[in-house]
């Protein structure tokens, strides 16, 4: 239930006299995508599990789990919480960072000063992937927190008192799923640091390379070995021969070594797809893959850009092929819950594509519609116009971009009083009431999260309790700051 208007008018002002005015710009006619980039990679200080630095721009979190790992008698402290909870979930976590990765790799000229940036959410979250891959010998650690304890909790996490159980997979418990993403993320990150700290990309690649080979040795779903732990929040629902495709892909980029080509070849992955997700990687294992085609003229990957383009036919609102709907304002809706997530991430991919077609002079046919690399481009422009305000109800779904945005977003630290305002721990039940009930706006603003977003029919109620449209995520966020930064530079 919304505000009245009076109490969204003072919020409103009220806000105006906390931050700048910069912190206000966009969503009036053309889009800031500079200022919406910054924002959209400071939201991941807002989501840092372990001893937070001084001196951060989101100031009302602080330290917490600290002690995770401490269970099973290893160090796993660091990490992203995945969304509006306190728990750590690798396998969106390490989606989340081949993301911030791949954005970097392919926008990073036109990011700025926000590159470094970008380079620090990375490592904030392969700091943590690394202690999970190296601290058990024949185990990868793949989460910390019971899900089912902590989802019937409203507490900081700074306050958090539930139990931190910790989760992995080997070779008796194989999780090929999570394993495969994570050597994914460690190999492109890998790539990020490569010319800037090289020591440090070295150990990633290393690390890569032991994961991925762990997972193809030991087949199997983490959702099979961990079950409730990881299900229903984060199933493998594709299974898990797409992580094995997508870390290969990654693998291959990173080294140019042909086992990973031959490993490509012996696993398949021509398989249909109209999504791209933390959970199905084949899209975008497509679309990396077919850089070699359309760059490097080689043609060993042409089915993969046969693959890529047959994806884009799927997605285009005028192709004859298309199985995507869009909203009356322009939205492309895939699921019901948390749309933006897929948008976000086959935005990334439409204007990535976009970028290898423009390099290579090249065009492709859905049928009798021509598309070029200016089609894909503008679709991937609506989009993101779209999530910045230029929509049905010109509103922003990203929290401190323009002037109307979520102020009731589902997120724990967000939604109840920082530690400096209310220094009494709040307990497991102590945030229901008065917070979570509340309808007030949050307290702490969240800047640059991107929220689940609205229904089909353009509609967003901003209402904390409706966690499918109201909960920002990382791996919503993730995928957005490769076509911020796309859209940032010069055409």
């Amino acid at each position: 239930m919304a505000a009245t208007p009076k109490a969204s008018t003072l919020f409103f002002l009220f806000s105006l006299l906390l931050f700048p005015f910069s912190w206000m710009d966009g969503a009036r006619g053309d889009p800031n995508y500079r200022d919406a980039l910054a924002k959209s990679i400071l939201f991941f200080q807002g989501q840092r599990s372990g001893r937070i630095p001084a001196g951060l721009q989101i100031s009302w979190r602080s330290n917490s789990g600290l002690y995770d790992g401490e269970l099973a008698h290893v160090d796993l402290t660091g990490g992203y919480y995945d969304a509006g909870d306190n728990v750590k979930f690798n396998f969106p976590m390490a989606f989340t960072t081949t993301m911030l990765s791949w954005g970097a790799l392919e926008h990073g000229a036109r990011m700025g000063t926000q590159l470094a940036n970008t380079r620090a959410a990375i490592r904030w979250a392969t700091d943590y992937l690394l202690k999970c891959a190296t601290a058990t010998p024949g185990k990868v650690y793949v989460g910390v927190g019971d899900p089912n304890v902590d989802h019937r909790c409203w507490e900081r996490p700074e306050d958090m008192d539930t139990v931190r159980t910790v989760y992995s997979v080997s070779a008796a418990n194989p999780g090929s799923d999570v394993a495969g993403e994570t050597a994914a993320a460690l190999a492109a990150a890998s790539m990020v640091f490569r010319k800037v700290d090289r020591k440090y990309s070295n150990l990633l690649l290393a690390t890569a390379k032991k994961v991925l080979q762990f997972a193809v040795q030991y087949k199997g779903s983490y959702s099979d070995s961990l079950g409730s732990a990881v299900c229903p929040f984060y199933c493998s629902y594709s299974g898990y021969k797409d992580e094995l495709v997508w870390g290969a892909a990654w693998l291959l980029r990173a080294t140019n070594d042909v086992q990973y080509f031959n490993l490509l070849k012996s696993l398949g992955g021509d398989d249909v797809t109209d999504i791209f997700s933390w959970d199905n990687k084949y899209a975008g294992a497509h679309v990396l893959l077919s850089r070699r085609a359309l760059l490097n003229k080689d043609k060993n990957f042409d089915s993969y850009k046969q693959e890529a383009e047959a994806f884009m036919c799927r997605i285009l609102p005028n192709s004859p092929y298309s199985s995507t709907h869009y909203t009356q304002g322009g939205l492309m809706f895939k699921l019901p819950e948390s749309n933006l997530q897929y948008v976000t991430s086959i935005t990334f991919l439409l204007a990535t594509y976009s970028k290898y077609m423009s390099a290579a002079k090249h065009s492709f046919n859905c049928g009798s519609l021509l598309v070029t690399p200016a089609s894909l481009k503008n679709l991937a422009k609506k989009q993101v116009d779209y999530i910045l305000g230029e929509n049905p109800l010109k509103m922003s779904y990203m929290v401190g971009y323009g002037p109307h945005f979520p102020r009731r977003i589902h997120h724990r630290g967000s939604s109840l009083p920082s530690k400096a305002s209310h220094p009494q721990t709040i307990g497991c039940d102590g945030g229901f009431q008065p917070f979570f009930y509340s309808y007030n706006p949050n307290p702490n603003l969240l800047i640059g999260a991107v929220v689940g977003g609205p229904n089909q029919s353009d509609g967003f109620s901003d209402d904390r309790s409706d966690y499918s449209h109201s909960e920002p995520a990382t791996y919503i966020n993730a995928a957005l700051v490769g076509p911020l930064a796309f859209f940032s530079g010069k055409s």
